[in-house]
């Protein structure tokens, strides 16, 4: 089970960071996914657990940084810079090492984050 926080309402060029804690059972990765109104989910960021090494979206290089705490089996999201285009629902998700959404089996409820411009 995934359990995402962190979402808000925020202004453009404010920071959130998002957290994701699983619980039940560990994972190859863990990653983030958004899906805006009336778009397709997109890949976000994604971390493998054991390695620490990470993946992003074009449009968030710079701007966001995952990261882990294996400990407590969760990840994080640091955004920065953000966007009004960044407005989303944020999905965690935990599966394989890919930006492929397939590939992740479990996922948690999304937690909304609104850049205001």
């Amino acid at each position: 089970q995934l359990q995402a926080s962190g979402g808000g309402l925020v202004q453009a060029g404010g920071s959130l960071r998002l957290s994701c804690a699983a619980s039940g059972r560990t994972f190859k990765a863990m990653g983030w996914f958004r899906q805006a109104p009336g778009k397709e989910r997109e890949f976000v960021s994604t971390i493998d657990l054991m390695l620490g090494r990470a993946l992003y979206a074009d449009s968030v290089k710079g701007r966001f940084t995952i990261s882990r705490d294996n400990a407590k089996n969760a990840v994080y999201l640091q955004m920065n810079s953000l966007k009004p285009e960044d407005t989303a629902v944020y999905y965690c998700a935990a599966g394989r090492y890919t930006f492929r959404p397939v590939a992740y089996d479990y996922w948690g409820q999304g937690t909304l984050v609104t850049v205001s411009s």
